[in-house]
């Protein structure tokens, strides 16, 4: 069983590329139950000269966007490589998102999800996200697995 999979196994995983690739890493996985998503939120990262000048912040979106992803890398990481193989896990719906605190800059963010049910191919998440042990924001949400556009 995968205790930690690193950046480039998370390639191997997701379709995503950078930018929009968020994960560093995932920790303290628990097969198609729990992980812990690493996200270096770091000075240059491309969403801060914009978002906001002067007062840089992780927008909220890209926050559920790292919840998302890696859903998708703990759900893929779990399932027979052969279920896996030719398909994405595409987000359906975001619920009780919550943003408690200002995501900033040179900072660790660290987010603990777990996968609630599944039902064929629908499965539900919730997820909490801290920097230094203070909750910043957290949802649950609901996605699919489809199957890959040849």
């Amino acid at each position: 069983m995968l205790e930690k999979l690193n950046k480039e196994q998370i390639k191997n995983l997701l379709p995503h590329r950078e930018p929009m690739l968020l994960l560093e890493e995932l920790i303290n996985i628990r097969k198609l139950h729990s992980a812990t998503a690493i996200v270096n939120v770091e000075k240059d990262s491309f969403f801060v000269q914009g978002h906001f000048p002067g007062e840089p912040v992780m927008p909220g979106v890209l926050i559920v966007e790292a919840f998302g992803q890696a859903a998708a890398a703990l759900t893929a990481a779990g399932i027979d490589k052969k279920t896996y193989e030719n398909k994405l896990v595409f987000l359906m719906t975001v619920d009780k998102a919550r943003f408690r605190n200002p995501v900033i800059p040179n900072c660790k963010l660290e987010l603990n999800i777990e996968a609630i049910r599944s039902h064929g191919r629908v499965w539900k998440y919730k997820g909490q996200a801290f920097v230094d042990g203070n909750l910043m924001a957290d949802a649950q949400w609901a996605a699919t697995i489809v199957d890959r556009k040849k």
